[in-house]
């Protein structure tokens, strides 16, 4: 990913660092020398396999995967097995403790959205609650609702809806801020707790090929990164955003983007301005199909995004604003239009120095497609989601996915693309992401033969830069990490196939044999010694 020497044949290392890159001969000779002011080299042959800078996912929330990995699996077929997958864990639990599960999507099961009666045949003796897929909707049975003291009485939040059926009673269903509700009264993790699960998570992470994440998940994820941080067990290259609801702690504390060092470092306010295709509240121009009275839940306009900036901006934080309807991407850029006015205007800053940045950019009006770049935005999109979600797009969008998952049309703009999984959504393993971006297809190879829009496919090359050199710049580090250059750390990851030269449909099967992270080695299946 070095412009300078794209490709080369060897690597020196130096404690954390690269110190130089070239071919055989010359660092052999440079290095091997007995005059070498690094003393005797320690010299790894390869055997011609293929090194790439380490992945940096752009979007996951860490906390929230590592835990989902201890919760009922939700992802299921129908809603009948779901339901016996909480059955199951029924079985398993005492009386009275929660059971907590993750990953259903109504829109793949026939029957549609569960209710709280589905749940309450498996167990009225425990409180149940179910998070969907997206993120943005919850299931939860009648103990639970109770728990809560969400009736037929209760109003619906600001931001948020409770589904209800045609006698006004609860449903069980509960979107957006509506989630809180549960939210509140379900056991917390301690930091402790939390630290574990990264702990155990890391390593999983490291033979996808990543070495470091961009997180938005809230302050007890970065407690726990702090002590994991402290105990030298982190390892991995975190940029940990600042929840909206901890701005002004964050202004009090002086805190701003870019503190901390080369392992945990703070990155922009995470806002939300809307909700989720998969639940339909993602904010719309225009109705979804077949639900003319539904535009979606827009949570921020543009003059709340703008309030909002000053404010962090003028205290040195830069935004992270989620936006997947058309609607909410185009109320934020106007928001962002005004955001870079008062800070040319008022902060005297006349070059970018806050990328501020947006979540998703899932669905984007044409005539705010060029919008991003113009304003120097960077669009932090998941492609691993296009896939995923293509049914449901054009059943709920229909001629408008031809600008949706549109990662050709910024990048043709000139919008710097930062590439993530958005996991526990979907997996955070890069080269499922790395497959979707270049070919637009799922695994299986539907839709054949050219992937679903194919206009908006993009190169190898485009993708891994997506995964390495953009999310570093988004850090401010892009002098730093992101590329195998001198004067670089050390992070990189070692694969027997070569990405270049393997079919784009089985990109998703790649998996590294060995990783390092600042010249040490985060797993080695090579003996490469």
């Amino acid at each position: 990913m070095d412009e300078k020497q794209p490709r080369v044949s060897a690597i020196a290392i130096w404690q954390d660092k690269i110190i130089a890159t070239g071919n055989d001969y010359d660092l052999l000779h440079t290095f091997g020398a007995a005059a070498s002011p690094f003393g005797k080299p320690t010299l790894i042959d390869a055997g011609g396999m293929t090194l790439l800078p380490g992945l940096t996912d752009g979007h996951i929330h860490l906390e929230q995967y590592s835990l989902s990995r201890q919760l009922i699996d939700c992802e299921t077929e129908s809603l009948q097995h779901c339901l016996q997958q909480i059955a199951k864990k029924v079985s398993q639990t005492p009386t009275g403790e929660w059971i907590v599960g993750h990953g259903w999507n109504q829109n793949l099961w026939q029957t549609g959205f569960g209710t709280a009666s589905d749940l309450d045949q498996q167990t009225n003796q425990h409180p149940v609650y179910l998070t969907a897929k997206s993120l943005h909707a919850g299931w939860a049975n009648t103990y639970a609702l109770k728990l809560a003291g969400i009736d037929d009485s209760r109003t619906d939040p600001a931001g948020g809806h409770i589904q209800r059926l045609e006698n006004g009673q609860p449903s069980g269903i509960l979107f957006e801020s509506a989630m809180q509700l549960i939210h509140d009264i379900l056991p917390k993790p301690t930091p402790e707790h939390s630290a574990q699960a990264i702990t155990q998570a890391q390593p999983d992470l490291w033979r996808m090929g990543l070495t470091g994440v961009h997180d938005f998940d809230q302050s007890n994820c970065f407690s726990a990164l702090q002590r994991l941080h402290q105990e030298k067990k982190l390892k991995l290259r975190v940029i940990k955003s600042i929840p909206l609801e901890n701005l002004q702690s964050a202004i009090s504390l002086g805190l701003q983007t870019g503190f901390g060092d080369e392992l945990l470092r703070m990155g922009q306010i995470k806002c939300f301005a809307d909700g989720a295709l998969g639940p339909q509240t993602a904010a719309m121009i225009q109705p979804y199909l077949g639900e003319s009275e539904n535009r979606g839940i827009l949570l921020l306009d543009a003059e709340q995004v703008y309030d909002i900036g000053i404010q962090a901006v003028s205290h040195g934080l830069g935004l992270a604003v989620h936006a997947i309807g058309d609607l909410a991407n185009h109320e934020i850029l106007n928001g962002y239009a005004r955001l870079r006015e008062y800070e040319q205007n008022t902060l005297g800053i006349n070059s970018p120095r806050l990328r501020h940045r947006i979540e998703h950019v899932q669905l984007i009006h044409p005539q705010d497609a060029a919008r991003l770049k113009q304003l120097a935005i960077l669009a932090s999109m998941q492609p691993i989601h296009a896939p995923s979600d293509m049914d449901m797009a054009q059943r709920f969008w229909g001629t408008r996915c031809s600008h949706a998952y549109a990662w050709r049309l910024q990048l043709t703009h000139g919008t710097p693309l930062v590439f993530g999984s958005d996991a526990p959504v979907e997996s955070p393993n890069p080269f499922w992401g790395i497959h979707a971006a270049v070919t637009r297809q799922r695994q299986d190879g539907n839709p054949a033969p050219d992937g679903w829009i194919p206009e908006q496919k993009l190169s190898l090359q485009e993708a891994l830069h997506a995964y390495t050199v953009a999310p570093a710049y988004a850090a401010g580090l892009e002098n730093k990490t992101g590329r195998l250059a001198m004067g670089y750390l050390a992070d990189l990851i070692v694969l027997e196939n070569n990405p270049f030269q393997i079919e784009p449909q089985n990109l998703f099967k790649l998996q590294p044999r060995a990783a390092m992270l600042a010249g040490a080695w985060l797993f080695n299946d090579l003996d490469l010694h």
